[in-house]
């Protein structure tokens, strides 16, 4: 897996190519806690490019949210396939953390 990262009026936009596994998630803890430690507090994750999801994939998901509320701050999830979707809705994220259909339309509810 990799990320891509770009920033849209002022939300930080982390893009994943592959999978968000076990073997991925450490990775992408890492980035997403040093784009937060480094100050962000509106952070989206596009899943366009991301094909699956495991429990620990979650785990990162749930954190970043955690820590983004604590400081006051957002996150958003963007662009997930059939299967992420009824994974995120299985597990009950859909109800702890925003999902949007496109960036656009995570960014226009972002920037309000």
């Amino acid at each position: 897996m990799s990320m891509l990262s770009s920033k849209s009026a002022g939300v930080l936009i982390l893009m994943l190519n592959g999978r968000l596994d076990t073997n991925s998630a450490p990775e992408a803890d890492r980035q997403i806690g040093e784009a937060i430690d480094q100050g962000e507090t509106r952070v989206l994750v596009d899943f366009s490019k991301t094909d699956y999801i495991s429990s620990a994939g979650l785990r990162i998901l749930l954190k970043a949210t955690k820590r983004l509320k604590q400081a006051g701050g957002a996150f958003a999830l963007c662009n997930a396939n059939e299967q992420i979707r009824e994974v995120l809705e299985m597990s009950g994220f859909v109800t702890i953390m925003s999902c949007y259909g496109s960036v656009e339309e995570a960014l226009q509810v972002m920037n309000k």
